[in-house]
């Protein structure tokens, strides 16, 4: 009998030893070189970026993401459900704290600095900063490592690196030169160092702003100048119309005009693998 329990402790204390291996502390690094350490595998989780609370739904991780953002609009169950932090850019900072989370996910561009630093000093932040579809890449593999989802991650890693790969077997060889606007009233375009430029270059195409940085203010007058085969105008941040093609049309009556998804060129996490059968549709 007491041989049958000293084995039956054995496997308790075993099991017990397995879980604590589990949950033991690890180190990462963010993509803005900053060094966190939480407890893996974190049980409440924030994200403060959309596309990147997309890509935590379709990890798998309804229980343990607690708070989202008012504009993290996928998927609409979370939307609806889901504890709201405040806006990528207005986070409440005191509704954080009251949540108390073990992993928060945010990024360079979505969030700002001022708010992430105050975070950070009470809790881990993990932040991304992405300007291409191998940085959107790593971020995917990474984050499934940092919730304990290291294959799903890797798996949906490669679904969309095949779908990319086979969009860049279907450009065309002659190169459009592209304008992409994401804001009206003041005008403003996606210039070159973003994810969007990208996109676009994966489409076979140049962005005739990637000379310059980032999301730089232009008027119509400098788009004729800049003589674009093309013109697509984004779903969001701004909600660009048909009205809005006819207004440009005064200045390039003869350049082609289109509406696009603005998720399916700016979204880097999950929604990529349905961006290169979009973008390859475009063509």
């Amino acid at each position: 009998m007491s041989c049958f329990r000293s084995v039956a402790s054995f496997k308790v204390w075993g099991r017990l030893l397995q879980i604590f291996a589990m949950m033991a502390e690890k180190s990462f690094t963010d993509m803005m070189g900053n060094r966190i350490i939480i407890n893996t595998p974190p049980k409440r989780i924030i994200s403060l970026v959309p596309s990147q609370t997309e890509l935590l739904y379709d990890l798998g991780l309804t229980e343990e993401v607690i708070g989202i953002t008012k504009f993290c609009v996928h998927p609409t169950e979370w939307f609806r459900t889901k504890t709201r932090v405040g806006g990528t850019k207005t986070v409440n900072i005191d509704r954080i704290k009251n949540l108390n989370p073990d992993l928060i996910i945010a990024n360079k561009e979505e969030n700002t600095r001022e708010q992430i630093e105050e975070l950070a000093a009470l809790f881990p932040v993990w932040v991304s900063n992405i300007n291409s579809i191998d940085d959107a890449l790593r971020m995917i593999t990474v984050v499934g490592e940092l919730v304990g989802r290291t294959n799903q991650a890797a798996k949906l890693a490669s679904e969309i690196r095949n779908g990319f790969d086979d969009l860049q077997q279907s450009t065309n060889r002659s190169k459009k030169l592209v304008a992409y606007f994401i804001w009206r009233d003041p005008w403003m375009v996606a210039g070159g160092n973003t994810f969007i430029s990208n996109m676009i270059e994966a489409c076979g195409w140049e962005n005739v702003f990637a000379a310059t940085d980032r999301y730089p203010e232009i008027t119509l007058d400098l788009l004729k100048e800049n003589q674009p085969d093309l013109v697509l105008l984004s779903s969001e941040p701004y909600p660009f119309k048909e009205a809005h093609i006819a207004e440009i049309k005064t200045k390039l009556s003869e350049t082609e005009v289109r509406l696009v998804d603005g998720e399916m060129f700016s979204w880097y996490g999950s929604r990529m693998k349905e961006a290169a059968a979009y973008l390859k549709g475009l063509l």
